[in-house]
């Protein structure tokens, strides 16, 4: 039979030599992650039924949503979590100081790697598809049954094909691409289907970038998004992981429910207008839009590559008098990369405050929280109402290099009209 590239991730892993679209398994786990919000909710399931870890050196505890700290709260939900990595001896625990939003520090570390299974009680676990893992967000009783036991049950998801050809232009990265594709397709676009990138374009993307673009599949309703294996995963994986991995590739005759072509050329800078992923409007459709705040990181842009394109917009600029600009390192290997290299001068000099490694402000969570009325440039991830902050606020979804250009006019505006002057 033949099987996509996700259909032959859960063969392997339920021990089957096939599966189809919508067959019911269980499923060997390679890796259960969990942070300081959802963890405490699976930790609390886990003591009802006595039992204990699955595999320690299987399990991820990232405290990155409320950390450092920031109410009585907060910390006792950390205090938790710190507790049970402590009793359960868990090897892939990490405290402040050492800790990066999940899923940058995951594949930092090499706790993922190709043809991998994991399962996180995070809705942006699918970022790992990057590397040719199957990956996906889980309610925390899941988390802790995936815990407890190293399985889990899945739904084998049919598939859409996003075959890419060409290359992305001069300051347009993965970010616009993905929102170029939710704009297209909706938030239900790939409602439990996995978004599955392909073509010789895909092979002129870099790692950023597609981390970027999977981690956002679940924004248009995706089960999972998986790239293919190419040399350049390779590269990354063997440059971060001393584990094994294994490479599956859809079968030639494989099925679809959709095949969408995709010219990477032809991909325009793109902004998700309030409230949704999916209202995507290009520059000519941006209208004159002032904002008050710009936020570069989180879990979607806060790598090397990413601050590094901020700082080459706004480096011997500033940012316009009135406007806050926040930028989250991602991890603290990003944040000591970004000090070594001037980036971090080149940001603070124009008038950037870079906040230490959290998820921050993405959640309305702190350090960024907008006021009523309030508008916010942010190269994260969801602009539901009320996401960050005030619910007559307004979250604007951009890649960095739309942010901190706007961050230098004070109002949404594109990387040429402040490159040129």
């Amino acid at each position: 039979m033949s099987m996509t590239m996700t259909q032959k991730i859960l063969a392997a892993a339920a021990g089957q030599e096939s599966v189809k679209a919508g067959d019911l398994i269980m499923a060997d786990l390679n890796l259960v992650l969990g942070n300081d919000i959802t963890s405490p909710v699976a930790i609390n399931e886990l003591d009802k039924i006595g039992g204990g870890v699955f595999d320690k050196a299987k399990i991820a505890l990232v405290p990155d949503h409320f950390t450092p700290n920031k109410d009585i709260k907060s910390a006792q939900q950390a205090l938790k979590v710190r507790k049970f990595a402590n009793k359960n001896d868990i090897v892939n625990y990490f405290e402040v100081g050492e800790v990066g939003i999940e899923h940058a520090l995951l594949p930092e570390k090499g706790l993922v790697v190709a043809g991998d299974v994991v399962i996180g009680a995070d809705s942006h676990t699918c970022t790992y598809g990057a590397l040719g893992a199957f990956s996906t967000g889980v309610g925390s009783t899941d988390m802790a049954a995936g815990m407890a036991t190293g399985k889990a049950w899945f739904k084998v998801p049919e598939a859409i094909k996003f075959n890419l050809t060409g290359k992305l232009n001069k300051y347009v990265s993965g970010k616009d691409l993905i929102l170029h594709i939710i704009g297209m397709i909706g938030v239900d676009g790939a409602l439990y289907k996995s978004m599955e990138f392909t073509g010789e374009g895909m092979h002129s993307l870099t790692m950023d970038d597609r981390f970027t673009i999977a981690n956002m599949a679940i924004e248009a309703g995706a089960k999972n998004g998986i790239f293919e294996v190419d040399d350049l995963t390779v590269e990354y994986m063997k440059s971060h992981s001393d584990r094994e991995y294994k490479v599956f590739t859809a079968d030639a005759d494989a099925e679809y429910v959709k095949v969408i072509d995709i010219d990477l050329s032809k991909v325009p800078h793109t902004v998700a207008f309030p409230h949704l992923p999916e209202n995507a409007r290009t520059p000519e459709n941006w209208g004159d839009v002032a904002i008050d705040q710009v936020v570069i990181g989180s879990c979607t842009n806060g790598r090397i590559s990413d601050l590094r394109r901020a700082a080459e917009i706004l480096k011997g600029k500033k940012v316009k008098k009135g406007i806050r600009a926040i930028v989250f390192p991602a991890t603290q290997a990003v944040y000591l990369e970004a000090l070594k290299d001037g980036t971090l001068a080149a940001l603070v000099e124009a008038g950037c405050v870079i906040s230490a490694p959290t998820c921050g402000p993405c959640l309305g969570g702190h350090m960024g929280i907008l006021a009523e009325g309030e508008r916010c440039v942010s190269t994260t991830n969801r602009n539901f109402v009320g996401r960050m902050g005030h619910v007559e606020s307004e979250v604007y979804l951009a890649s960095p290099e739309v942010a901190a250009a706007s961050a230098i006019t004070g109002k949404i505006s594109s990387p040429e009209e402040v490159m040129a002057d």
